[in-house]
């Protein structure tokens, strides 16, 4: 590709990445608007009969990397767990 094919395509991506951004913003509005709703109704599922949405509470345990990473370190055993990783990365600024 020459630079000028490159610029093209640079700007081809950019204007999909503002229409990416949009659409994703409508899709939390709709989201919202239906979740919104659901709690409205106090209804955690709702049968449209076409498709059922869900809007339920859960729990999840995670754990708490920072604060294990702290433990870890303070122990002086940190170092035998890290692993450097590398990889690439795209981007356009």
């Amino acid at each position: 590709m020459r630079n000028n094919e490159i610029r093209t395509a640079v700007a081809e991506l950019q204007e999909l990445y503002a229409q990416a951004d949009t659409i994703k913003a409508l899709i939390v509005e709709r989201e919202s608007a239906i979740k919104d709703e659901m709690d409205a109704r106090e209804i955690e599922t709702l049968d449209l009969g076409n498709c059922v949405i869900r809007w339920t509470s859960q729990v999840a345990d995670r754990i708490m990397t920072r604060d294990v990473k702290e433990y870890l370190k303070s122990m002086n055993v940190l170092d035998k767990f890290i692993k450097s990783v590398y990889s690439k990365r795209f981007s356009i600024a």
